[in-house]
């Protein structure tokens, strides 16, 4: 196995573990490591999986933020590559699933008649979560601010990437 399958794998076992199907995270190691936007076609061959998978995958990962479709001229399918800044985009997504439980564990403290024990557990949640969110928050914006001013791939745009031209 090469040193970019072994990665490739790895990142879908990564985000597996994370939530995510194996193949939406090898599909995000191969984007990380192809130089170029790959077609449907070319990520289900490089993977050896379904058409299909590798299609309902990127899809997926293209309404979090993480994939981007794009056209080439005089070619009709679809190719994606990694959103401009990818990485902030998973993490965008981690914290709306925390804020998610913040917010249910507030609905249920406010609903509901729960022993002093519960209710401290759930004011532990609420306490972490407040804590965490308002940091994270904090450092993505920072983070926006810095790559504004920064050369590469956080601070590209759609519109400042060339287009590939099939063979």
């Amino acid at each position: 196995m090469s040193t970019e399958e072994w990665f490739v794998e790895r990142v879908g076992i990564a985000a597996e573990a994370d939530g995510l199907s194996r193949i939406a995270g090898r599909l995000f190691g191969a984007l990380m490591l192809s130089e170029a936007p790959r077609s449907l076609d070319e990520l289900a061959e490089a993977l050896q999986v379904s058409k299909a998978s590798v299609s309902v995958e990127t899809r997926r990962l293209a309404e979090r933020g993480v994939f981007e479709r794009v056209s080439m001229t005089g070619d009709r399918r679809d190719y994606y590559q990694l959103s401009p800044d990818f990485f902030a985009q998973l993490i965008r997504h981690r914290v709306s699933r925390w804020a998610e439980l913040h917010s249910l564990a507030g609905e249920v403290r406010r609903g509901s008649a729960l022993s002093a024990a519960v209710q401290d557990r759930l004011a532990y949640v609420d306490d972490v979560n407040r804590f965490v969110l308002a940091r994270v928050d904090e450092a993505l914006h920072d983070w926006a601010a810095r790559a504004d001013g920064m050369p590469g791939p956080a601070s590209r745009t759609s519109a400042g990437l060339r287009e590939r031209r099939p063979a």
